[in-house]
């Protein structure tokens, strides 16, 4: 199931890279770098790590792990993702990721409670000054007025 997973996201990374390359101009018409500069990037790298993480997962050849116990997992993340895309138009960027990533954490890393309290607020909070403040980036709106 991992290496299935894998070639999905191979696939998928393939796919943005090339959106990045043929939709998106390296270049504005100012001759600063453009919209695709970032994006083909993080396309190139998504590529790179993933066949380095399938050639190593291969390598490993090791025996499958109880499948029958993370299909369970597989199914409350895609949940999660679906009800983060919902939080996401409700509360804005900045809320909804807290939520989201306060949840999953809790899902995927069990036990490690001030652990994942600090990455849910930390993470988000980083992207937001990041992108919010430093860049003059807008996060997605919300729904509801927030104060901040």
């Amino acid at each position: 199931m991992r290496i299935a997973f894998l070639f999905v996201v191979l696939a998928g990374a393939v796919y943005y890279t090339s959106v990045a390359f043929l939709d998106l101009s390296f270049l504005s018409r100012t001759g600063r770098l453009g919209p695709g500069f970032f994006p083909r990037i993080v396309g190139v790298a998504a590529i790179a790590m993933t066949i380095w993480v399938i050639v190593d997962a291969l390598r490993e050849g090791r025996a499958p792990d109880d499948e029958s116990s993370t299909w369970g997992d597989v199914l409350m993340l895609m949940a999660l993702a679906v009800a983060y895309a919902v939080l996401l138009r409700l509360f804005g960027g900045l809320i909804a990721t807290v939520i989201y990533l306060g949840l999953t954490l809790s899902l995927l890393n069990r036990g490690h409670h001030r652990q994942n309290a600090v990455l849910s607020i930390a993470i988000p909070g980083a992207v937001y000054l990041l992108f919010d403040r430093l860049l003059n980036a807008n996060m997605p709106p919300a729904l509801f007025d927030m104060p901040f």
